[in-house]
């Protein structure tokens, strides 16, 4: 990496710790881009020129966590024998994950902000997709080592994830052993359904 670059991404890594710092203290809403140039000394031209925006900005500190998510997932994915274990130790993790993470607050915030440019909701389509990819490719392979049943496995990553969104919205406020055993439930039911079995 030349020297002009090696810069550009220690401005730009600069830029993101001091907004996600702002973002934890104040909220997404509150925290606005005078205040980030408040606090880095770095022009508005200059963010914008490695985020394009304020929405662009948060949406890189959230890749940034999908990162670090997916890294912390593939160390101990290994301890897991079956897909079933797989979708439980995901559960575990997501419940860890939501409840700690300090964007938590601010994420809420800025998904639930029906104003977003088009860009923004390409960027946001494109980490659903990815969300739906690391489902799909978890279910297959239940499928295929023969735990899951053979259904639309694209249709099972939406479900899939749509159980995990809405569980994200309700466990927000509980307590982390609360929230681990509704998406243990959660699990158990995705696996096994509701209906008794006749007598």
């Amino acid at each position: 990496m030349n020297k002009k670059k090696l810069q550009s991404e220690q401005t730009k890594k600069r830029v993101a710790d001091a907004a996600k710092a702002l973002f934890v203290q104040k909220g997404y809403k509150a925290t606005s881009i005078d205040d980030i140039v408040n606090a880095t000394g770095s022009s508005a031209g200059n963010i914008y020129y490695h985020f394009k925006s304020k929405e662009g900005l948060f949406l890189y500190l959230i890749s940034e966590w999908d990162r670090e998510w997916e890294q912390r997932w593939s160390e101990k994915e290994a301890i897991y024998h079956t897909t079933k274990e797989k979708l439980y130790g995901m559960a575990e993790q997501l419940v860890v994950d939501n409840l700690n993470h300090p964007l938590t607050k601010a994420a809420d915030e800025f998904f639930n902000n029906a104003e977003k440019a088009s860009d923004v909701q390409e960027r946001i389509a494109e980490m659903m997709a990815g969300y739906l990819k690391f489902n799909r490719k978890l279910l297959q392979q239940g499928i295929e080592d023969g735990e899951l049943m053979e259904l639309n496995v694209d249709s099972l990553a939406i479900v899939l994830d749509s159980l995990i969104i809405g569980l994200s919205q309700h466990s927000r406020k509980m307590q982390q052993e609360a929230a681990l055993e509704l998406y243990k439930l959660a699990m158990d039911i995705f696996l096994n359904g509701i209906t008794k079995a006749p007598v």
